[in-house]
């Protein structure tokens, strides 16, 4: 669990909740396939690490986020990016949602099981979801213009979204001049990182 290095902040109970979740995932997706076979044996740093990068632009783009924030997490999967930002951030609220009813239900027993108390689930999409929220949260769901387009109604702030490659086609003219884009290998070494970038658009409701 290399990535500890970079959170030196981190509490004892919140590493404690990190190391518990390499063997509740590998367990879990023996069961019910929610990460890449060949990920699983990577997870800290393809899924964990990955998702904490919101974290570390969240810090030093945002000033951090104060207590009481909201954050929903579009399509979670098996609970990335929203259960690395829920232990990294216990004063904040987020609720996780997801289309696939078996991913959202490993990510809640995980949840359940770490004594995660912040973040709540849904088996929903997000055109189901009633409430608004500070900002959304994504990872590779779809492209940016689309994913704007469904989070506008329920987030006041801002997307933070964990995208791969070239941008070019998806930082449409509309919205380029809101939207910042930063290398996550500016924030972590591993080679992993280095194609890895946060995109984070302000909503201009």
């Amino acid at each position: 669990m290399d990535f500890v290095k970079y959170f030196p902040e981190l509490t004892s109970e919140q590493i404690a909740q990190f190391q518990a979740l390499q063997e509740l995932y590998t367990d879990w997706n023996s069961k019910i396939n929610v990460i890449s076979r060949k990920d699983i044996d990577n997870i800290y740093e393809r899924h964990v690490q990955h998702s904490l990068a919101i974290a570390k632009f969240v810090e030093e783009e945002l000033g951090g986020w104060k207590a009481g924030t909201t954050i929903v997490d579009v399509g979670c999967g098996g609970g990335f990016p929203g259960i690395p930002l829920s232990i990294r951030y216990p004063e904040c609220s987020f609720l996780l949602v997801d289309r696939i009813g078996k991913k959202v239900r490993v990510a809640q027993e995980i949840a359940n099981t770490i004594g995660l108390n912040n973040a709540e689930f849904r088996h929903a999409s997000i055109e189901e979801v009633k409430l608004t929220f500070d900002y959304a949260v994504s990872r590779a769901v779809m492209n940016l213009p689309d994913l704007l387009k469904l989070v506008k109604r329920v987030t006041t702030k801002g997307l933070i979204c964990l995208k791969g490659g070239d941008l070019t086609d998806e930082i449409t003219a509309a919205i380029a001049q809101r939207t910042q884009v930063k290398d996550i290998s500016q924030y972590f070494g591993e080679v992993f990182f280095q194609t890895k970038k946060v995109v984070y658009t302000k909503m201009n409701n």
